[in-house]
């Protein structure tokens, strides 16, 4: 492509991290990814009309309605001719929705495209299977689908949290060093709030006030990283998924609610707009691998960009890598060689999007430190 027609992202936004059952609880995905939808193309100074299609990323979909996608478009501001497609990639769904944004602009097929992803983990809801045939006689079962359709191997049959210790014995990654990642995700979280690194993704929420006749109550801090959180206390927990595993409460990410957008477009058409590109996107890759090594997935992908730029490992200046579990960060940087100074600057499992947006959340997160550090490439 000439250097006119690069993909360039314009804009971005993210609401902040709600905790289970925290902030954000009473508000679902769509609404949470209408609030980002319309502010992405608000800060990217366009007319909502002239945005051709909107991709969002989203997991536990039950009970949402049709095209959750569709609804954050709709309800975020966007004309009734915008299409609109949901993703899902299960922590890859936001970064898939960009991925497709850009290949659309790519081909001529879009000129602006809004993608990103939204999740409330809070809100799945629970299933009733056999329902549907009748509850003769007796007991029915009820099926959590935040669990079944977001953090169950279907192959195994097992949580995704015995894939982490799958990968901590396969590379002899110690509870130790587990524990030891996540407090300093925390801290590097806890930091990055403090030095106000986050301030200008995030969109605060209004919420309805708590008391009637009270004022709205403004929810604009993420609520996961813990100031108080240490290694010791970290030390005392208990194996989550196994008798004698490494993989805890306190070393893999909360589940949370939030969305997150960017405004993907040409570079031509950034330049038309007066529009400056936060970000370019270079390349994109995907890989798959054998369902009970998921957590080493990027490995495939980062190596496909490697081949694909030319770039070499020591080229990059910073790596936005989903922190699945500690053991997942640790098994890819392992693999990988990767500098530890280099990947998530400002923490990932302190500070975990949900399922289907904390990758969009990267990309935009990337163009912000990149621009904050002066560092180029990633």
């Amino acid at each position: 492509m000439a250097a006119t027609d690069h993909v360039v992202i314009i804009s971005g936004c993210r609401t902040p991290v709600g905790k289970f059952q925290g902030s954000l609880s009473d508000l679902s995905a769509t609404q949470l990814g209408a609030i980002v939808v319309r502010e992405a193309v608000k800060r990217a100074g366009v007319d909502p009309s002239q945005v051709d299609e909107c991709i969002m990323g989203n997991v536990v979909s039950a009970g949402l309605g049709q095209n959750p996608a569709r609804q954050a478009a709709i309800f975020g501001g966007l004309a009734p001719e915008v299409g609109a497609m949901t993703v899902n990639k299960v922590c890859g769904s936001g970064l898939k929705a960009v991925a497709l944004a850009s290949q659309a602009i790519q081909t001529g097929d879009s000129t602006l495209v809004v993608a990103g992803g939204m999740e409330s983990m809070t809100n799945a809801p629970y299933l009733l299977p056999q329902a549907r045939k009748g509850l003769r006689l007796g007991d029915a079962q009820i099926v959590d689908s935040m669990i079944r359709d977001g953090l169950w191997d279907v192959y195994n049959d097992y949580h995704m949290g015995l894939t982490g210790e799958n990968v901590a014995e396969k590379y002899g990654i110690t509870r130790e060093e587990q524990d030891e990642f996540a407090v300093n995700s925390h801290r590097k979280a806890i930091s990055a709030i403090k030095e106000c690194r986050f301030k200008s993704q995030v969109i605060p929420v209004e919420l309805p006030a708590k008391k009637k006749g009270a004022a709205p109550v403004i929810f604009d801090k993420d609520e996961s990283p813990r100031q108080d959180t240490t290694i010791e206390i970290l030390r005392s927990l208990k194996p989550a998924f196994k008798k004698d595993g490494t993989v805890t409460a306190g070393n893999a990410p909360g589940v949370n609610d939030g969305a997150a957008a960017v405004v993907v477009t040409s570079a031509a058409k950034a330049k038309e707009l007066g529009a400056k590109p936060m970000v370019r996107i270079v390349a994109q890759a995907t890989s798959g691998i054998d369902p009970k090594w998921v957590m080493m997935a990027p490995v495939g992908a980062v190596r496909k960009i490697w081949q694909k730029t030319g770039w070499k490992n020591e080229d990059i200046d910073l790596y936005e890598l989903n922190e699945a579990f500690s053991v997942q960060a640790l098994g890819v940087m392992r693999e990988l060689g990767l500098n530890p100074e280099k990947v998530n600057a400002c923490a990932a499992c302190a500070d975990r999007m949900p399922d289907g947006d904390c990758a969009s959340v990267h990309v935009h997160f990337f163009g912000i430190e990149a621009e904050l550090t002066h560092h180029p490439e990633g």
